[in-house]
């Protein structure tokens, strides 16, 4: 079964004020919660964690990640956070 293409500006819209996951290229993560996407796809995150092999590397707060350097941006559920464990 193949999976539907997403056309990626609605999809970022419903994700603002929520909580996402966000993976750049080179591996770090960034969890916060969503503000703003522009046009360009660059993201403002609040309340962001940054996570460096899996384990957290510090809070940020507010911060802003440039488009080019996004792998990939996924919706983060609170309750993944309870079952979830990283090694």
């Amino acid at each position: 079964m193949a999976a539907m293409p997403i056309n990626p500006k609605p999809f970022l819209n419903s994700l603002t004020g929520k909580a996402v996951m966000v993976k750049l290229k080179w591996g770090h993560e960034y969890k916060g919660y969503l503000v703003s996407v522009d046009g360009y796809m660059n993201l403002q995150l609040a309340n962001t964690e940054e996570f460096i092999d899996g384990h957290v590397a510090g809070n940020l707060g507010e911060v802003l990640i440039r488009c080019n350097n996004i792998l990939f941006i996924r919706g983060f559920d609170e309750e993944d956070e309870e079952g979830e464990t990283r090694d």
